[in-house]
Formats: C-alpha cells, structure tokens, sequence
C-alpha cells in the first residue's frame, strides 16, 4: 500500500468513525428506552439506503476524467474539511462547546421517553423507527459523501468503501457491546484530526484539478498534512492566549474576572421552522442540500472557488500555480483572529 493509499485508508476511517459514533449514539438511546425491534429496523433502513447510493454513484464517479472530478470533488471537499476544522479549531480554543456524545444521549433519551408511546410490544414504534431511521441517514450521508469523493479522486473506491466499513462495524461492536453512548472516545480531537486530513487532501486534489503541479508531486501531501496541522493548532494556541488575557483581572482591581461566556460563538439562536406545506419542505430541502456542501458560512465557499479560479489562470499562463489554494485556506481558517483583533 502506497503512502496516498494508507492516508486515504486513514482519513476515510477516522472521518466515518467520526459519524458512526453521533449515529450510533441516537440508535443507543432509541434501542434503550423504546425497545431494540424498532430502532434496528429503521438503522437497517438508512444502512439499505446508503448502500444503494454508494452503488448507483460509485461507477458514475469513476466514469468522469479524472482532473474534472479532482477540480469538482477536491473543492467540494476542501469546503467540507475547513467546515470540520475550523469548528475544531473553535473548540480547541474554548470558543466553542465540545461535542458530548454522554450529553447527547441523554437528551435523546429524554425525548424518547417523553413521546407517548401509544403502541403495542409486537407492533412497530413508529417513532424509534423514524429518530433511528433519520439519525443513521444524515450521518451516513457524510459517510457516503466522504467515501466517494476520496475514493473516486484516487480510484480507490473500494479501498475507502472497506475503510468505512471497518470503522463502521468496529464503532458498532464496542457500542452494542456496551450499550452505552461512547462517551470516552476523543471525539474531538478526532474531527481535528480529520479536518485536518479532510483539509490537506482538497487542497492537494483540487490544486491539481485546477491544472497546478505541486513540487514534489505526490511529496507534497507530506507537507500539506503537517502544515495544516500546525497552523490550526497554532490558530488555536493565539485565540485561546487572547481569549485568557481578556478576562485576566486588572492589578488596581480585586475583583474576580466576569464568566467567559462572551467567547462561546455556538449559542443556539431562535431557530425558524418552514411550514408544513409543500412549499416549505421545499425550502427545508434546498436549505438541507445548501448546508450540506457550503455550510454555515458561504464566504469559505467562495474563497475556495476564488483561489480555485485564480490557480487555473496562473496555470494556464505557464506560472506556478499551487499557492493560492494552500494561501486562501490559512487565511479563511485565520478570520476569527481577524474578528477578534
């Protein structure tokens, strides 16, 4: 196995590790509360569905040329992985609260547990079936999302289709084994992780695909690993140093410093529903799709497709044309220095 391939093999199976513990979360509380029959039915389901995409998608990827589908599927992952390291970066540095899978079970459980369950013990429960059901679906999509797009770049969908498998069903072993959510899991030091891999590959794939050669060819992912790594932690170091400072008590005053709740960035803001009418499930939809490939902010989107934009020009122009993209990422994952400077 080649050094691409085992970085392909690594980051497929950290990032959908990653999902497989959020999903398996939700089954866990769904399977504990309201009975076993009917939130494996709907894992089945989801698990059923996501077999059929990979199926159907997986041919028509590799049918594309391959430096489209590296310009194409390279930027779309490179806005997914800045998605996962930038909030990483945010909960390194204590601006953001940390994802806790023995919290989420609990509200899940709750909520379960709340709901009437006005059904009989041989009859399906339509509600396990439907958390369970949309659970495992909207983590698989990432899945799925995360396979294709690494497998078809290098040809390897099998490689990263076995990848998630495995982690998968070792996430599933030690999970129903214990049944209990897998709280002890470093879950957020794993999406630093895989952000950082997620980040470092779309770079590497959609440089490419924009027509740029990278020095050193295929070397240059032994670069663009380490460096995306130090440059997050260092992000991190100098905002969570800044966010400190803030609150460090003036030597004229003895009073204690006010709580450091102005950092948290992630405070749920009122959320608004769309109606239940066909409309609205329509906007609900396109929202869906919209905040599944750009995401929350829309400037990392267009940073990329900028940086993407100006590689092709410099490349069609005979110029070295590999530093826009590495040199727009560093600069979008730098804007909450920016915004608190």
């Amino acid at each position: 196995m080649t050094g691409q391939s085992l970085g392909l093999a690594l980051s497929v199976f950290l990032a959908c590790a990653v999902e497989a513990v959020e999903a398996l979360t939700i089954v866990l509380a769904m399977g504990l509360t309201r009975g076993w029959r009917s939130s494996l039915a709907g894992m089945g389901a989801a698990l059923m569905l996501l077999t059929a995409l990979v199926a159907a998608l997986g041919p028509t990827l590799l049918s594309v040329p391959l430096d489209v589908l590296r310009l194409v599927v390279g930027g779309l992952l490179l806005v997914f992985g800045l998605q996962w390291l930038s909030k990483a970066i945010l909960r390194a540095a204590g601006l953001k609260a940390r994802h806790d899978e023995a919290e989420a079970f609990t509200r899940e459980t709750s909520a379960a547990r709340a709901h009437a369950m006005a059904r009989r013990d041989s009859q399906l429960d339509g509600y396990a079936f439907t958390v369970a059901f949309k659970g495992v679906l909207l983590e698989g999509l990432e899945v799925v999302f995360v396979v294709l797009t690494f497998g078809a770049n290098q040809h390897h969908v099998g490689l990263a289709a076995a990848s998630a498998g495995a982690a998968l069903a070792l996430v599933t072993v030690v999970g129903m084994a214990a049944r209990a959510p897998l709280a002890r899991v470093p879950e957020n030091a794993m999406k630093f992780g895989v952000g950082v891999m997620l980040t470092a590959f779309g770079v590497f794939w959609s440089t490419e695909g924009a027509g740029a050669s990278w020095p050193g060819d295929d070397a240059a992912l032994l670069v663009l690993i380490p460096a995306t790594l130090i440059a997050g932690l260092g992000i991190a170091w100098v905002l969570r140093e800044r966010a400190a400072a803030r609150y460090e008590p003036s030597p004229a005053l003895h009073e204690p410093p006010p709580a450091p709740v102005a950092p948290l960035l992630d405070a749920p803001a009122p959320r608004r529903h769309a109606e239940q009418t066909p409309r609205g499930n329509v906007e609900r939809g396109v929202r869906g799709v919209w905040g599944f490939f750009v995401g929350k902010d829309w400037r990392a989107a267009l940073g990329v497709l900028l940086a993407l934009s100006l590689s092709s020009l410099l490349a069609g122009a005979d110029v070295a044309a590999w530093w826009p993209v590495p040199l727009a990422v560093l600069a979008l994952l730098s804007r909450p220095l920016l915004r608190r400077a």
